[in-house]
Order: structure tokens, then C-alpha cells, then sequence
């Protein structure tokens, strides 16, 4: 009885290829699985091209309320950027992946796990952290790193090598935009995209919206609800979280909010530039920090700051498996049982401007925060905290300058 692969199958070329590839030289029963994170109209034909391919059978599973619910929303809530500007949108989907595909390996009694990711990007990482930390027991199987073996180095090398193996796909050898779609986000590399002195060709790149120039000239008003840090309606509607990021896609998307040109430092050591369309997570993520700031005292923000920035790191690393992933997201669940309010925006050519925020728990106090203050504050208060704060700076302006005169 043969041992049984399964394969993390988009239906692309590479991982098309990866079937008869995987027979030839292991002899393995292929299992492709698709893991639907909100892919669309790409996961149409799967099925036929999977079994065409020599798979002995396909998966497709939808996975969009976990990925949403567990992996999206634990990263919103800990206003997880890596390095300035990515919304995380591929490292958030790929332990959610990983996860399925050992959940399916599982079921299948499958020995190995394969994908397709190459040896120069962060995915081929973080699909298999989590494939070790989830089933150390799984061999994984990485074509684009098994040089030896997996000869192919280009689009024609691999169309003509299913041609031989009497496969004739509906793909040709034209470059294009690599790209990865998600309910979350897509992201674009290639073409000219690879020299960052060249400006982004949007005509031809954008998918999920519009650039700001060509967004209406008339802003539109969006307002939204959340409890405990979660979204629960758009414009008055109530919606599940994704569904509210379906929706939120559509009103970013119309109005050009969103569009992220970055050159990122990948884990492997070099830098690379994409082009990241994110609209809705990004009206997504405003909305909760602008509630946030309402709510959160100064200590409790500061430290989430940085906790934001290491939550990050971690899930950009593939690193979601871990203690410290647990962790984080404990202390940021607690600071969030009080992130309830509703928050209203208007999107306008690319931005998302404040048209007011309300809380149950907001800490901001309008007498105090007014030049006519009430009981709470006394201005000769600040004579004494002033005192004691710089202190420190008194002292040490004191000793240099008897320092430089005894010299």
C-alpha cells in the first residue's frame, strides 16, 4: 500500500506541477487539500485540474470564520504591524493552513505534508513551524529546496513537464504578478515591481479596489460597533467578523483606503518589495485603535505598544504555535473586555478621517480635559509633579555644572 502525501494545493501552476512529481519520484498517493481563507473565483476548476493531475482526491476546505475569528481578530486587537505598515494578511493565514493540512493528514494517515512554497520566502517557515509544532511525527516535503530532484526553474519548464506527463493545463508561460489572496488582503511582488525605484503600475496591479486618484470624489460616512474588541456591525447592520471584513472590503476598496507599497524585511535575510491591498482590515484596524484611545489608560497602551509590535514579529516569524504567541494574546484579550463603543469614519480618496467616537468606558473626562476645569483638577497641583518629575534632571544639570567649574 503506497504512503499517502498530502499537498497544499492552490490549483496554480507549481503546485499542479508538484502532483506528478510527487508520484514519479516517491511514488506517494497524492491528497491535494485547498484551504479556502476567502481565495474567490480562484478556487474555480479545482477539483477537475487536481484529479487531471494524478491526485486521488481534492479537499476543499473553508476555513474563513476560523481565520477570521482566530488568527484575524487576535492580531487587530493586539494592533499587530509589522514594520510599519503590513497588515500581516499571508502570515496570519499560513498557521491556519497548517493546521488544516495536518488536521487532513490526520484523517487521511498521511506520513508527509508538501506545499510549495520556494526556499527564499518566509512561507516555506512558516508552514512548516507549524507543521512541527502541531505533528513532529509528519515528514515535510519542500520540491523548490530538493534541488536534486526538483529540476524545474521556471513557468515553461513546468508546463512542459506536465505536458509530458499528459497534462495540458490552461496556463502559459507569460510572467505576471505573483500574488496571494485572502479575505484579508492581496499581496503583488514581481514584474516592476522588484526594483523599488520604479513606481507601482496600479492600472494593471490593483484587484481589490481602486487607487486613490480614481476613487469618488465624494467621501461616504461608515460607522461601526464594537464589544470586547471585536466588531459587531457596520452601518447598522450586525454581521459576523467575516462578514463585516467582506463589507468593509467593498467600502475601502470603492474608495481607495488601504494601498501599501513596502519594502519588508523577510526572515530569511533579505529584503524584498510588495505591494499590499488591504481595505478593509485597514478601516478595520483604525476603527479599533480610535476606540482604544478612548479606553485604554496610558500605562495599560504603552506597554500594549510594544506587545503589538513583538505579536507581530511573532506572526510574521510563523511562530504562532508557541508559548509566548499564547501569552501576548492573553494580556491583550484582558485589555480588551472595555473596547466597546461605536466608531464613525468617513473614507474619502484614500483616508479614513474621524467623525466621532463613543465608549460606555471612555476615560476621557471633558471637565477635566477643558481649560475651565472642574473639582477634579488643580492647576497648583502640577507646581509640586512638575517638582518631583524633573528632579532628576535638576539634580544631574547641578552636578555638571560643578563638574565644569572645578575644572
Amino acid at each position: 500500500m503506497k504512503e499517502k502525501v498530502v499537498l497544499a494545493y492552490s490549483g496554480g501552476l507549481d503546485t499542479t506541477a508538484i502532483i506528478p512529481w510527487l508520484k514519479e519520484n516517491f511514488d506517494y498517493e497524492v491528497i491535494c487539500c485547498c484551504i479556502d481563507c476567502g481565495q474567490g473565483e480562484e478556487l474555480d476548476g479545482l477539483e477537475e485540474r487536481a484529479k487531471l493531475s494524478g491526485a486521488s482526491k481534492l479537499y476543499i476546505e473553508n476555513i474563513i470564520d476560523e481565520f477570521c475569528d482566530d488568527f484575524i481578530m487576535p492580531c487587530v486587537q493586539a494592533n499587530a504591524v509589522y514594520e510599519y505598515k503590513y497588515l500581516l494578511g499571508t502570515s496570519m493565514a499560513r498557521p491556519v493552513i497548517a493546521k488544516r493540512l495536518v488536521e487532513i493528514a490526520r484523517k487521511e494517515g498521511a506520513t508527509a505534508i508538501c506545499h510549495g512554497a520556494t526556499g527564499k520566502g518566509n512561507d516555506q517557515i512558516r508552514f512548516e513551524l507549524g507543521i512541527k509544532a502541531l505533528a513532529p511525527d509528519l515528514k515535510i516535503i519542500a520540491p523548490w529546496r530538493m534541488t536534486d530532484v526538483w529540476t524545474m526553474q521556471s513557468r515553461e519548464d513546468e508546463i512542459a513537464y506536465c505536458k509530458a506527463h499528459g497534462i495540458d493545463l490552461p496556463f502559459d508561460a507569460s510572467h505576471s504578478y505573483s500574488r496571494d489572496r485572502n479575505l484579508w488582503h492581496i499581496s503583488h511582488e514581481g514584474l516592476e515591481l522588484e526594483d523599488p525605484a520604479l513606481e507601482p503600475n496600479y492600472d494593471n496591479l490593483l484587484v481589490l479596489g481602486v487607487s486613490p486618484e480614481k476613487a469618488p470624489d465624494e467621501g461616504e460616512y461608515v460607522t461601526m460597533t464594537f464589544e470586547k474588541g471585536i466588531p459587531t456591525s457596520v452601518n447598522g447592520k450586525s454581521m459576523k467578523v467575516s462578514e463585516i471584513i467582506a463589507t468593509l472590503n467593498e467600502l475601502g476598496g470603492k474608495h481607495g483606503v488601504g494601498i501599501v507599497d513596502i519594502v519588508e524585511n523577510r526572515v530569511v535575510g533579505m529584503k524584498s518589495r510588495g505591494v499590499y491591498e488591504t481595505p478593509g482590515g485597514t478601516i478595520l484596524m483604525e476603527a479599533h485603535q480610535q476606540l482604544e484611545e478612548l479606553v485604554l489608560d496610558r500605562a495599560t497602551l504603552e506597554v500594549k505598544k510594544d506587545m503589538g509590535n513583538k505579536f507581530a514579529q511573532i506572526v510574521y516569524e510563523g511562530k504562532w504555535f508557541t508559548p509566548l504567541r499564547e501569552a501576548i494574546q492573553a494580556f491583550v484579550e484582558s485589555t480588551q473586555e472595555y473596547i466597546a463603543g461605536e466608531v464613525k469614519f468617513k473614507l474619502y480618496k484614500g483616508n479614513i478621517i474621524k467623525a466621532g467616537t463613543t465608549s460606555p468606558y471612555t476615560l476621557y473626562n471633558e471637565s477635566l480635559a477643558s481649560f475651565t476645569t472642574g473639582d477634579l483638577y488643580d492647576h497648583h497641583d502640577a507646581d509640586g509633579f512638575i517638582t518631583l518629575f524633573g528632579l532628576p534632571l535638576k539634580v544631574r544639570a547641578m552636578k555638571m555644572a560643578e563638574v565644569e567649574a572645578n575644572k
